[in-house]
C-alpha cells in the first residue's frame, strides 16, 4: 500500500537524523523537498540517491495533485523540509491534506523540531505552552497579534529571521513589558548554538550590543502571563469561587461559562488557576 512519510530531518546536527528516517528515505521512490539542493545535501551525507521533486510555498498548490497521482499509482513518497518538522511553520499542509482526503495513509516519521527543542532547554513551564511560529513581517500586524495574546497564561514559542529579530524583540518589550521573561535559542544544535534565560529588556539590550549576534535561525520562549487572574472580571472568579467548592473545575467552568456569556476554555482556565492557586 502507497503511503505518504513525513520525516523529520535534522535542524543543524546531521547527527539527529533518527535511523528509521534513514530507512525511509532510502526506501522511498519520491522524496518531495522544500529545496532539492539542501535535501541532496542531506541524502549525499547519508549516502542515499533517491529522485526529488520541489514542495514549497509557491509550488505546493501546483505539485499537490502530480503527487497524489504517484500515491494512487502505488508509489511511495516521502515529505521533508529543510530542517526539522514539516508542516511546522513549514510547507506541506495541502499535500498531507490531500491524502487524507483521498483515503492515502500519512505516517509521521518522528525527530527534530525547533520550536520543542526550544521549549526543553528554556527553563520556563511546559506543562502548557502555544506555538505561534513567525510573527508577522509588519511593524503595524506584528503588534496586533503581539495585543492579542497579552492575557495569554501559557508559555509562547515563537520563530523569528535574524533580519527581524531586534525589531520582533523591541515590540515583544513594548507589549508585554521588560521584566517579562524569555528564552532565546539561537542556531539550535548548529556550532554556534546559544540559548539564554533572561528578561526582555536585557535581551533587548544583548541584541543592541551584539553579545546576542542578530545570525541565525531564532526561537523565542515567552513566559505566560502570570498576573492574568488581578485582570479578570471580579464577578467570574466570584462565581468560580462557590462553583469550585462544589464541583470540579470543568464543570465548574461549563456553568460559569453559560452564567456569564464567557468562552468555555478561558473560563476553565481560570478555574484551574484558581484551583492551583488555593490551599489544598
Amino acid at each position: 500500500m502507497s503511503r505518504l512519510y513525513v520525516v523529520a530531518t535534522p535542524i543543524g546536527n546531521l547527527g539527529d537524523l533518527s535511523e528509521r528516517g534513514r530507512t525511509v528515505l532510502a526506501a522511498v521512490d519520491l522524496i518531495a523537498c522544500e529545496d532539492t539542493r539542501h535535501t541532496a545535501q542531506l541524502l549525499s551525507h547519508i549516502g542515499i540517491r533517491v529522485p526529488m521533486l520541489a514542495l514549497h510555498e509557491h509550488s505546493e498548490r501546483d505539485v499537490t495533485g502530480a503527487i497524489i497521482g504517484r500515491l494512487q499509482g502505488g508509489e511511495q513518497v516521502a515529505l521533508v523540509s529543510d530542517a526539522g518538522t514539516p508542516l511546522i511553520s513549514d510547507p506541506g499542509f495541502n499535500l498531507v491534506a490531500a491524502c487524507h482526503e483521498a483515503e492515502i495513509p500519512v505516517v509521521p516519521v518522528p525527530g527534530p523540531s525547533a520550536g520543542v527543542a526550544a521549549l526543553s532547554a528554556a527553563g520556563l513551564p511546559t506543562d502548557r505552552f502555544v506555538f505561534e511560529g513567525f510573527l508577522p513581517a509588519r511593524h503595524i500586524a506584528r503588534c496586533k497579534r503581539l495585543q492579542a495574546l497579552r492575557s495569554e497564561r501559557r508559555t509562547m514559542v515563537f520563530y523569528e529571521a535574524p533580519h527581524r529579530v531586534r525589531a520582533s524583540v523591541s515590540d515583544l518589550l513594548d507589549v508585554f513589558g521588560g521584566e517579562r521573561e524569555v528564552a532565546v535559542a539561537r542556531e539550535i544544535t548548529k556550532v554556534y548554538e546559544q540559548i539564554w534565560k533572561t528578561t526582555l529588556v536585557s535581551l533587548d539590550l544583548a541584541l543592541k550590543d551584539g553579545s546576542v549576534p542578530a545570525r541565525g535561525e531564532f526561537a523565542l520562549v515567552l513566559a505566560g502571563n502570570r498576573d492574568v487572574l488581578e485582570e479578570t472580571d471580579d464577578e467570574v472568579v466570584a462565581l468560580l469561587t462557590i462553583l469550585l467548592d462544589e464541583l470540579p473545575a470543568s464543570r465548574a467552568a461549563n456553568l460559569a461559562a453559560k452564567i456569564t456569556g464567557r468562552k468555555k476554555r478561558e473560563v476553565y482556565e481560570i478555574a484551574i488557576a484558581l484551583k492551583t492557586a488555593s490551599p489544598s
